[in-house]
This record gives structure tokens, C-alpha cells and sequence, in this order.
């Protein structure tokens, strides 16, 4: 079976992600993910706070209720991302360096597969069985893909009932048997005549 193109984008997604995460080290990875969810724990809690103020400005209330979560969300990024970046330096330039970088090389390969995974999940739901392209259906990839993908959604909450969640956790029998049309009733010979006969008797 020769190599597709999902099978480059596959290796291709992994060692991208591998490689920056080798030279970014783990730490920060791993920092880089605790700012996104301090910024956004940050704008959730307060922008209650920050609303009536951009309302002074802002007359529209959606817009402002926008407007206050991306600011604050932005401005917490900005100032824990500098914070991260000064503790990420100092270990990459410790004697665990190496192994920070390794580690991270590990972290952003684990991470390359789950972005293909979670790529493959949603091109597969838009798709369908019959539409996926060749260079899809036949790479090395997919039943890892598929395995790996399969995995997840099971540990998803049983609350998540998405259409395309339920149709990926169906198994893949291949083309559906297509079910024999109904057979119309007969019709008479003479529609008009009655079907219950009645013998005549003779005289």
C-alpha cells in the first residue's frame, strides 16, 4: 500500500510539532498551556466588572460583553506569557536543559497526533463513508486515526450527544445493504366489480 496524502499531513503534523516543542522545551509547553487557562479563567471571572465601564463606550451591550472578555483575556496572556517565557529560559539554560528539550520533543510529537486525530474526526464527519477521497480511505494512517479517535470520543461525558459524535461511534460496515422496495398490492382485473361474488341459485 503506497504512502497519501493523509499519511504525509500525518507525519508532517507530528514532526512540526515535535521539532517546536524540542526547541521550546517542555516547561514551556507546559506553561505556554497553564496561560491560555489563567487568561481565560481571568476573563470569565471578571469581566463582570470590566462590562460597565466598556458600556460607557461601547453602546451596544453584545459588542461590550466581547469586547470585555477579549481585553482581558489579551492583557492576562500578554503579562503571564512574559512571566513563562523568563522560567522556561532559565531551566533551558540549567544543566536539565536536555532533558527539558527531550522531554519536550515527546510532548509535542504526543500532541502532533492528537491535533491529527482531532482533524481526521471532524474531516471524516463532513465527508461520510461515501465521499472520502482515496488518498483518505486507503492511507496507513486511517485505522490508527480511527482507533485513536474512537478512544477519545468514548471518553467524552455521556451528556455529548452531537450528530456527527454518534455517527463516528457507529462501526464502519462499509457501503449500507439497501433495503428492497415494497411490493404494491394487486389490483383487480375490474376494479368496479364486486370481489365477494354471490352464486346464483337456479330456478
Amino acid at each position: 500500500m503506497p504512502v497519501t496524502i493523509l499519511d504525509l499531513v500525518v507525519v508532517g503534523v507530528v514532526l512540526i510539532s515535535a521539532l517546536l516543542a524540542a526547541v521550546r522545551g517542555l516547561t514551556r509547553e507546559v506553561l505556554a498551556i497553564a496561560s491560555w487557562a489563567a487568561a481565560a479563567a481571568v476573563a470569565w471571572v471578571f469581566h463582570p466588572q470590566m462590562l460597565p465601564i466598556l458600556k460607557q463606550y461601547i453602546p451596544n451591550d453584545t459588542i461590550a460583553l466581547i469586547a470585555s472578555i477579549a481585553s482581558l483575556f489579551l492583557v492576562t496572556l500578554i503579562v503571564v506569557s512574559l512571566v513563562t517565557a523568563r522560567i522556561s529560559d532559565f531551566v533551558l539554560d540549567s544543566r536539565i536543559g536536555a532533558l527539558d528539550r527531550t522531554l519536550g520533543f515527546v510532548f509535542g510529537a504526543a500532541r502532533g497526533v492528537l491535533l491529527a486525530v482531532i482533524g481526521y474526526l471532524f474531516f471524516a464527519a463532513l465527508m461520510g463513508d461515501k465521499n472520502m477521497p482515496v488518498w483518505a480511505r486507503d492511507a496507513k494512517a486511517k485505522p490508527m486515526l480511527e482507533e485513536t479517535g474512537r478512544t477519545l470520543l468514548t471518553m467524552l461525558p455521556q451528556d455529548v450527544n452531537a450528530d456527527f459524535v454518534k455517527n463516528l461511534l457507529k462501526p464502519k460496515t462499509g457501503s449500507e445493504p439497501t433495503e428492497a422496495p415494497a411490493e404494491e398490492p394487486r389490483q383487480p382485473a375490474n376494479p368496479t366489480a364486486d370481489p365477494q361474488r354471490r352464486t346464483e341459485v337456479p330456478n
